[in-house]
């Protein structure tokens, strides 16, 4: 498979219908003036690995649902959520995020895919699998995916290192940055 370069297709998305939680969050945005109002998450609908392939490459050669993606039968990619304590709010910020895990690993995950008592599986290393704008390089983070009973998707937890997406899942992040990082979002072009 041949790697090029690819817009990342990060979206505001209600990810309450991921982790049981409805929230919307609403703040005036110092780019445009407006109010933006909505659920304050953000997700990716697929992997980079899969955004990298061209339309050809990933019809012959890609599978695809809105939680997990094979890529030639040996790639393994699973939708979770990595989530962003923000202070002075009870609710969380959310990415909606892809990690690649191992065959085997995915096939437990299949095998356990609709089971409520799945709570009590071992978590799963994997490699974090999309690009998130405004940070560092983030593919290929060394992550854990923590199951949780169906049908909220999984949480993604980051390696405990110096970057900084794994300090903000760590040490949380303030409103001011949760509005820089929609404001961003809102506004292709500008660096959260």
């Amino acid at each position: 498979m041949r790697l090029r370069a690819s817009r990342p297709q990060l979206k505001r998305d209600p990810l309450g219908r991921m982790h049981q939680m409805e929230d919307t969050f609403a703040f005036k945005c110092s780019k445009c003036g407006e109010v933006h109002v909505g659920p304050p998450d953000l997700a990716f609908d697929s992997p980079f690995y899969y955004d990298a392939m061209s339309e050809e490459e990933r019809q012959q050669s890609a599978v695809i649902t809105t939680d997990t993606c094979v890529i030639e039968d040996k790639e393994f990619f699973v939708r979770g959520i990595l989530e962003i304590p923000v202070h002075g709010r009870d609710a969380t910020f959310g990415y909606g995020v892809w990690v690649s895990l191992s065959e085997k690993n995915f096939a437990r995950y299949m095998e356990l895919f609709e089971n409520t008592d799945r709570v009590d599986e071992p978590p799963y290393f994997g490699w974090f699998s999309n690009q998130l704008p405004g940070y560092p390089d983030t593919l290929n983070l060394k992550t854990h995916l923590h199951l949780r009973p169906y049908p909220s998707r999984p949480s993604i937890e980051l390696e405990a290192t110096d970057h900084p997406l794994a300090l903000e899942q760590r040490n949380g992040i303030s409103l001011d940055r949760l509005r820089e990082i929609l404001e961003a979002n809102e506004h292709e072009g500008h660096a959260a």
